[in-house]
């Protein structure tokens, strides 16, 4: 399956409102259309707000419901201002998907520098982190939910071009279990997706630093090809959906049998 094939939606998020962070482009923007096009109603968060509006435009132009919301994940308060507009807008939050991030420079641990690391303490796991607690009290609130947290292959294993961005998916596989554990007899379900190489923007800009990457991870995955940022969301939705009613706890693998 790739982005060029036609998939007729089946109305999988009819009625539930989803909140979605990193939404302005790659996987986060496919979540957009995609869950859109499932019948669900999207909040998109980024900080920047003229690429959601354009998102907003193109959903609202098929007919979807579609609102935006500027959000930094280095501002802890920025994310639970963003989370407070989705209750002003629609009184509830019945899914969230969690997929905003930051890569750092690619290199071996020795040469990670203190800023690296702590960026990515910063977005792509305390960003997690009170994105996960604000989501689920107003779900809690509600009746129930689920989130899904954008992971990486790179925190399954080794991960030694990139150890900063490894550890820190790490540690939100733990703190996605973790949640799911403690939220589900309040009726909130907490995964995770586990994506290998993606085509966006990230992975283009990990290959102008280390030529060749794109090539080496085709190599060594199974189906022999990169992700479509859909393919990926596609996960997600089904993660947020009723479909996956049993299903927390999880990091589900999207990497097309790389790290089998």
């Amino acid at each position: 399956m790739t982005d060029n094939i036609d998939i007729s939606p089946i109305g999988l998020l009819t009625g539930k409102v989803v909140f979605i962070t990193g939404a302005s482009r790659g996987i986060g923007a496919a979540a957009a259309r995609l869950f859109a096009r499932e019948g669900a109603a999207v909040v998109l968060a980024a900080r920047s707000t003229d690429t959601l509006q354009r998102i907003v435009a193109e959903v609202r132009a098929d007919g979807g419901d579609a609102e935006a919301v500027t959000m930094d994940l280095t501002d802890q308060a920025s994310i639970r201002a963003a989370v407070e507009r989705v209750e002003e807008l629609y009184g509830r939050l019945d899914g969230a998907f969690n997929n905003g991030a930051t890569v750092q420079r690619p290199g071996p641990l020795d040469t990670t520098s203190d800023e690296d690391v702590e960026a990515q303490f910063t977005v792509n796991f305390r960003a997690h982190w009170t994105a996960m607690a604000v989501e689920a009290e107003l779900m809690r609130r509600g009746g129930g939910g689920a989130i899904v947290n954008t992971s990486s292959i790179g925190g399954r294993r080794a991960n030694p071009a990139l150890p900063a961005y490894g550890a820190m998916k790490r540690a939100l596989n733990s703190i996605t279990e973790s949640a799911a554990v403690t939220w589900g007899r309040q009726g909130v379900r907490v995964n995770g997706i586990a994506p290998g190489g993606t085509a966006t923007e990230m992975m283009d800009a990990w290959e102008a630093v280390s030529p060749g990457i794109i090539e080496r991870n085709n190599a060594a995955t199974p189906l022999g090809r990169m992700a479509e940022p859909r393919e990926v969301a596609e996960v997600a939705a089904w993660l947020i959906s009723d479909r996956a009613s049993m299903v927390t706890g999880a990091i589900v693998p999207v990497d097309g049998g790389a790290g089998a």
